[in-house]
Protein backbone atom coordinates (compact mmCIF):
# COMPACT_ATOMS: atom_id res chain seq x y z
CA UNK A 1 0.00 0.00 0.00
CA UNK A 2 2.93 2.43 1.17
CA UNK A 3 4.50 1.84 -2.77
CA UNK A 4 1.16 2.37 -4.58
CA UNK A 5 0.61 5.34 -2.54
CA UNK A 6 4.43 6.92 -3.11
CA UNK A 7 4.66 5.40 -6.78
CA UNK A 8 1.34 7.77 -7.18
CA UNK A 9 2.93 10.69 -5.18
CA UNK A 10 5.41 10.68 -7.85
CA UNK A 11 3.04 10.10 -11.17
CA UNK A 12 1.40 13.16 -10.04
CA UNK A 13 4.49 15.29 -9.48
CA UNK A 14 5.79 13.96 -12.87
CA UNK A 15 3.02 15.19 -14.60
CA UNK A 16 3.26 18.19 -12.99
CA UNK A 17 6.10 18.99 -14.15
CA UNK A 18 5.11 17.20 -18.00
CA UNK A 19 1.76 19.67 -18.46
CA UNK A 20 3.32 23.17 -18.61
CA UNK A 21 4.36 25.64 -21.39
CA UNK A 22 6.96 24.26 -23.66
CA UNK A 23 10.36 26.66 -23.34
CA UNK A 24 10.05 26.47 -27.09
CA UNK A 25 7.40 26.05 -29.10
CA UNK A 26 9.42 25.72 -32.47
CA UNK A 27 11.12 22.70 -31.04
CA UNK A 28 7.68 21.72 -29.08
CA UNK A 29 5.92 21.39 -32.54
CA UNK A 30 9.37 19.59 -34.03
CA UNK A 31 9.07 17.05 -31.67
CA UNK A 32 5.19 16.45 -31.82
CA UNK A 33 5.32 15.93 -35.59
CA UNK A 34 7.51 13.07 -34.78
CA UNK A 35 6.27 11.81 -32.00
CA UNK A 36 2.69 11.54 -34.29
CA UNK A 37 4.48 9.60 -37.05
CA UNK A 38 5.93 7.02 -34.56
CA UNK A 39 3.52 6.10 -32.23
CA UNK A 40 0.86 7.00 -34.67
CA UNK A 41 1.07 6.42 -38.05
CA UNK A 42 3.71 3.51 -37.45
CA UNK A 43 0.86 1.75 -35.26
CA UNK A 44 -1.80 2.05 -38.68
CA UNK A 45 -0.56 -1.28 -40.05
CA UNK A 46 -1.22 -3.16 -37.18
CA UNK A 47 -4.45 -1.91 -36.21
CA UNK A 48 -5.82 -2.02 -39.86
CA UNK A 49 -4.79 -5.69 -40.15
CA UNK A 50 -6.02 -7.11 -36.42
CA UNK A 51 -9.48 -5.22 -37.18
CA UNK A 52 -10.36 -6.74 -40.11
CA UNK A 53 -9.42 -10.29 -38.88
CA UNK A 54 -11.09 -9.77 -35.69
CA UNK A 55 -14.20 -8.30 -37.27
CA UNK A 56 -14.52 -11.49 -39.73
CA UNK A 57 -14.21 -14.02 -36.52
CA UNK A 58 -17.14 -11.84 -34.94
CA UNK A 59 -19.37 -12.09 -37.83
CA UNK A 60 -19.07 -16.17 -38.73
CA UNK A 61 -19.15 -16.82 -34.77
CA UNK A 62 -22.14 -14.99 -33.94
CA UNK A 63 -23.46 -16.75 -37.54
CA UNK A 64 -22.42 -20.16 -36.07
CA UNK A 65 -24.28 -19.10 -32.67
CA UNK A 66 -27.54 -17.85 -34.06
CA UNK A 67 -29.42 -21.07 -34.85
CA UNK A 68 -32.67 -20.50 -34.31
CA UNK A 69 -34.94 -19.35 -37.01
CA UNK A 70 -37.02 -17.00 -34.61
CA UNK A 71 -33.79 -14.64 -34.77
CA UNK A 72 -33.72 -12.79 -38.12
CA UNK A 73 -30.23 -12.79 -39.70
CA UNK A 74 -29.63 -8.97 -39.66
CA UNK A 75 -28.93 -9.14 -35.96
CA UNK A 76 -25.35 -10.57 -36.92
CA UNK A 77 -24.30 -7.83 -38.75
CA UNK A 78 -25.89 -5.64 -35.86
CA UNK A 79 -24.70 -7.30 -33.15
CA UNK A 80 -21.22 -7.30 -35.23
CA UNK A 81 -21.51 -3.57 -35.65
CA UNK A 82 -22.57 -2.77 -32.15
CA UNK A 83 -19.69 -4.70 -30.83
CA UNK A 84 -16.98 -3.10 -32.87
CA UNK A 85 -18.10 0.31 -32.24
CA UNK A 86 -18.41 -0.11 -28.18
CA UNK A 87 -15.43 -1.97 -27.10
CA UNK A 88 -13.35 -3.43 -29.56
CA UNK A 89 -12.17 -0.28 -31.61
CA UNK A 90 -12.23 1.75 -28.77
CA UNK A 91 -10.89 -0.91 -25.62
CA UNK A 92 -9.53 -3.68 -26.88
CA UNK A 93 -7.83 -2.20 -29.97
CA UNK A 94 -5.59 0.26 -26.99
CA UNK A 95 -4.52 -2.59 -25.09
CA UNK A 96 -3.37 -3.98 -28.03
CA UNK A 97 -1.42 -0.69 -28.60
CA UNK A 98 -0.64 -0.40 -24.57
CA UNK A 99 1.94 -3.62 -25.42
CA UNK A 100 3.45 -1.63 -28.61
CA UNK A 101 3.72 1.77 -28.29
CA UNK A 102 3.92 1.84 -23.80
CA UNK A 103 6.41 -1.05 -24.25
CA UNK A 104 8.54 1.90 -26.85
CA UNK A 105 7.68 4.92 -24.66
CA UNK A 106 9.06 3.05 -21.47
CA UNK A 107 11.95 1.61 -23.01
CA UNK A 108 13.16 5.00 -24.89
CA UNK A 109 12.48 7.03 -21.81
CA UNK A 110 14.42 4.81 -19.86
CA UNK A 111 17.52 4.23 -22.00
CA UNK A 112 17.85 7.89 -21.48
CA UNK A 113 17.46 7.82 -18.24
CA UNK A 114 20.02 5.25 -17.60
CA UNK A 115 22.75 6.66 -20.39
CA UNK A 116 22.28 9.94 -18.39
CA UNK A 117 20.80 11.45 -21.15
CA UNK A 118 18.02 13.36 -18.78
CA UNK A 119 20.59 13.82 -16.24
CA UNK A 120 22.40 16.24 -18.97
CA UNK A 121 19.09 17.88 -19.46
CA UNK A 122 18.43 18.74 -16.35
CA UNK A 123 21.99 20.15 -15.81
CA UNK A 124 21.48 22.37 -18.44
CA UNK A 125 18.18 24.11 -17.31
CA UNK A 126 16.06 21.85 -19.40
CA UNK A 127 12.50 20.50 -18.20
CA UNK A 128 13.07 17.22 -19.45
CA UNK A 129 9.73 16.31 -18.33
CA UNK A 130 8.02 18.82 -20.68
CA UNK A 131 10.30 18.14 -23.09
CA UNK A 132 10.68 14.14 -23.47
CA UNK A 133 6.77 13.53 -22.30
CA UNK A 134 4.36 16.45 -23.69
CA UNK A 135 5.07 15.56 -27.36
CA UNK A 136 4.64 11.87 -26.56
CA UNK A 137 1.04 12.28 -25.23
CA UNK A 138 -0.18 14.72 -26.61
CA UNK A 139 0.51 13.28 -30.25
CA UNK A 140 -0.98 9.97 -29.56
CA UNK A 141 -3.99 11.59 -28.31
CA UNK A 142 -4.25 13.19 -31.60
CA UNK A 143 -3.90 10.37 -33.41
CA UNK A 144 -5.29 8.21 -31.41
CA UNK A 145 -9.17 8.55 -32.84
CA UNK A 146 -7.88 8.23 -36.52
CA UNK A 147 -6.74 4.90 -35.58
CA UNK A 148 -9.70 4.22 -34.14
CA UNK A 149 -11.84 5.22 -37.22
CA UNK A 150 -9.86 2.91 -39.43
CA UNK A 151 -10.14 0.17 -36.83
CA UNK A 152 -14.20 0.76 -37.07
CA UNK A 153 -14.13 0.70 -41.07
CA UNK A 154 -11.74 -2.48 -41.39
CA UNK A 155 -13.38 -4.24 -39.15
CA UNK A 156 -16.82 -3.95 -40.33
CA UNK A 157 -15.34 -4.23 -43.96
CA UNK A 158 -14.15 -7.52 -42.12
CA UNK A 159 -17.95 -8.57 -41.48
CA UNK A 160 -18.64 -7.56 -44.50
CA UNK A 161 -16.34 -9.78 -46.06
CA UNK A 162 -17.24 -12.81 -43.46
CA UNK A 163 -21.12 -12.44 -44.82
CA UNK A 164 -19.93 -14.07 -48.48
CA UNK A 165 -18.59 -16.95 -46.33
CA UNK A 166 -20.11 -17.59 -43.21
CA UNK A 167 -22.98 -20.52 -42.89
CA UNK A 168 -26.21 -20.49 -41.57
CA UNK A 169 -27.59 -18.39 -44.34
CA UNK A 170 -26.45 -15.16 -43.64
CA UNK A 171 -26.26 -12.80 -46.85
CA UNK A 172 -24.74 -9.38 -47.76
CA UNK A 173 -28.25 -7.88 -47.84
CA UNK A 174 -28.71 -9.05 -44.51
CA UNK A 175 -26.00 -8.40 -42.93
CA UNK A 176 -26.02 -4.85 -44.55
CA UNK A 177 -29.13 -3.97 -42.77
CA UNK A 178 -28.14 -5.24 -39.22
CA UNK A 179 -25.69 -2.51 -40.08
CA UNK A 180 -27.76 0.25 -40.64
CA UNK A 181 -30.64 -0.91 -38.13
CA UNK A 182 -31.17 1.09 -35.24
CA UNK A 183 -27.68 3.24 -35.74
CA UNK A 184 -26.66 5.54 -32.89
CA UNK A 185 -24.20 7.58 -33.96
CA UNK A 186 -23.16 8.90 -30.18
CA UNK A 187 -21.33 5.24 -30.22
CA UNK A 188 -18.87 6.79 -32.14
CA UNK A 189 -18.08 9.82 -30.16
CA UNK A 190 -18.35 7.60 -27.06
CA UNK A 191 -15.32 5.52 -28.68
CA UNK A 192 -13.44 8.50 -29.75
CA UNK A 193 -13.48 10.16 -26.21
CA UNK A 194 -12.44 7.08 -24.41
CA UNK A 195 -9.69 6.24 -26.53
CA UNK A 196 -8.35 9.54 -25.69
CA UNK A 197 -8.31 9.03 -22.51
CA UNK A 198 -6.58 5.64 -22.85
CA UNK A 199 -3.96 7.39 -25.23
CA UNK A 200 -2.98 9.77 -22.25
CA UNK A 201 -3.00 6.75 -19.87
CA UNK A 202 -0.89 4.62 -21.99
CA UNK A 203 1.81 7.10 -22.52
CA UNK A 204 1.46 9.18 -19.19
CA UNK A 205 2.14 5.65 -17.00
CA UNK A 206 4.71 4.58 -19.98
CA UNK A 207 6.55 7.72 -19.65
CA UNK A 208 6.31 7.19 -15.67
CA UNK A 209 7.69 4.06 -15.43
CA UNK A 210 10.81 4.66 -17.92
CA UNK A 211 11.38 8.13 -16.67
CA UNK A 212 11.95 6.73 -12.83
CA UNK A 213 14.08 4.25 -14.49
CA UNK A 214 17.21 2.91 -11.79
CA UNK A 215 20.24 0.71 -12.87
CA UNK A 216 20.73 -0.68 -15.98
CA UNK A 217 19.39 -2.51 -19.48
CA UNK A 218 18.07 -4.99 -17.20
CA UNK A 219 15.62 -2.50 -15.31
CA UNK A 220 14.59 -1.00 -18.49
CA UNK A 221 12.99 -4.13 -19.45
CA UNK A 222 11.33 -4.62 -16.34
CA UNK A 223 10.08 -0.51 -17.08
CA UNK A 224 8.73 -1.47 -20.04
CA UNK A 225 7.13 -5.02 -18.38
CA UNK A 226 5.58 -3.18 -15.83
CA UNK A 227 4.26 -0.04 -17.68
CA UNK A 228 2.00 -2.21 -20.55
CA UNK A 229 0.57 -4.39 -17.12
CA UNK A 230 -0.02 -1.26 -15.25
CA UNK A 231 -1.26 0.80 -18.45
CA UNK A 232 -3.86 -2.41 -19.33
CA UNK A 233 -5.14 -2.54 -15.81
CA UNK A 234 -5.56 1.16 -15.92
CA UNK A 235 -7.53 0.90 -19.29
CA UNK A 236 -9.99 -2.00 -18.22
CA UNK A 237 -10.42 0.36 -15.01
CA UNK A 238 -11.02 3.79 -17.19
CA UNK A 239 -13.61 1.43 -19.40
CA UNK A 240 -15.52 0.57 -16.36
CA UNK A 241 -15.99 4.12 -15.04
CA UNK A 242 -16.58 5.86 -18.64
CA UNK A 243 -19.10 3.13 -19.38
CA UNK A 244 -20.96 3.59 -16.43
CA UNK A 245 -20.90 7.64 -16.98
CA UNK A 246 -21.76 7.89 -20.41
CA UNK A 247 -24.34 5.09 -21.15
CA UNK A 248 -25.85 4.77 -18.51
Amino acid sequence: MRKALQSMGEYTLLMMKCIKKPDRWSMFFKQLSKEVYKLGVDSLWIVIIISIFIGTVIAIQISLNISSPLIPKFTIGYTTREIILLEFSSSIMCLILAGKVGSNIASEIGTMRVTEQIDAMEIMGVNSANFLILPKMVGLMIFIPVLVIFSMFTGICGGISASYLAPNGMTPASFEYGLQFYFNDFYIWYSIIKSIVYAFLISSIAAYFGYNVRGGALEVGKASTNAVVTSSVMILLADLVLTHLMLT
